[in-house]
């Protein structure tokens, strides 16, 4: 297998999700802040499993339009090494997240078309990290984990994107090949993908997911 791929798993819930997440090679795990998501945890429960989550992968927690009270009640109850903002958070807001909180900042950004596009430059100017994901249909309940994939040649030009950046997406063990070799992703983001349904991961398909984004 291929090491220059990294994978981050997110919407853990278990102790039992973690450690499957660990084994197969992730090399960062996702917790959900969201309540509406069927991915979401408690601070508590977060706190709980971000102790097993060996050394070496990153912790990161996505929240959606938060405010400075669910972020301070999180960065204050759970060790994280990223922020992952998955919602409409302006550039300035992720600046101000950047500069309150001490962590990376990874910025979520939903394309659908060409159009969405030049919204990864502004982003790029203040977020650590992108996070390209399908852009979620019109009135949906979760702006993101709805298993949805975008056209990936939307993506030709990255090459002078300034910043690291992760590809998701209605990624699955079947596509994620695929979608490596055709966008260059050096890091791939996984949730329903893994999942025997939803909130539920499966540790066969999250190594299943691994070695193929790796092969």
């Amino acid at each position: 297998m291929s090491t220059d791929v990294k994978v981050k798993i997110c919407g853990l819930k278990t102790p039992q999700m973690v450690s499957a997440a660990a084994d197969a090679g992730a090399a960062y795990i996702g917790f959900v802040f969201f309540p509406k998501s069927p991915r979401a945890v408690s601070t508590t429960d977060a706190a709980a499993l971000a102790v097993d989550v060996p050394m070496g992968i990153a912790k990161v927690a996505l929240v959606v339009n938060a405010d400075d009270a669910q972020l301070d009640a999180i960065t204050d109850q759970v060790p994280l090494d990223m922020l992952q903002l998955h919602g409409s958070e302006s550039p300035e807001r992720v600046a101000e997240i950047k500069a309150r909180y001490g962590l990376p900042v990874m910025k979520a950004i939903g394309v659908r078309d060409v159009a969405d596009l030049p919204q990864i430059d502004a982003y790029a100017q203040v977020a650590d990290q992108l996070l390209i994901d399908a852009k979620a249909p019109k009135g949906a309940d979760l702006p993101g984990g709805n298993g949805l994939a975008f056209d990936w040649t939307l993506l030709a030009d990255r090459k002078y994107w300034t910043k690291p950046w992760m590809l998701a997406g209605g990624l699955t063990p079947d596509n994620v090949a695929e979608a490596v070799r055709r966008t260059g992703a050096k890091q791939i983001d996984v949730s329903t993908g893994v999942e025997s349904a939803p909130g539920i991961k499966d540790a066969a398909l999250i190594d299943a997911f691994v070695r193929a984004a790796k092969a």
